[in-house]
């Protein structure tokens, strides 16, 4: 298994746990709180930006293999995730706008992976 697959792995698990964050703070924020500083400071919340903040950190050590030009497309399936996560978690449903979007995003990242590896030009 190659270096750069590793590091991107890795950089998709960071991507995965920011988004289970900010379902966490979505679910968050539709509840109802006593007051401004129990909205903000419940443990749901905390352990939402920590998730984040150790997401931020995966994501830095992935960049030390990870092209920069590729972080982004890595970073695309960040969108599938909370769609994913908001259908089971939130009981979001998928517009046939999204789901189109979805795939699309998909085959972007597969075409620019093959890319490296598959002259395409």
């Amino acid at each position: 298994m190659s270096e750069l697959l590793i590091f991107s792995c890795i950089f998709v698990v960071s991507v995965l746990i920011s988004s289970i964050s900010q379902v966490m703070l979505k679910k968050s924020a539709n509840k109802t709180y006593d007051s401004k500083i129990k909205e903000y400071l419940n443990p749901m919340v905390i352990i939402a930006y920590g998730m984040f903040f150790a997401a931020t950190l995966i994501t830095m050590f992935a960049y030390k293999v990870v092209p920069l030009s590729f972080g982004p497309i890595l970073e695309s399936s960040g969108y599938i995730f909370v769609a994913v996560l908001g259908y089971f978690f939130l009981k979001e449903r998928f517009t046939v706008k999204q789901t189109v979007g979805m795939v699309l995003i998909l085959a972007g990242i597969a075409l620019f992976s093959l890319g490296k590896y598959i002259p395409l030009g």
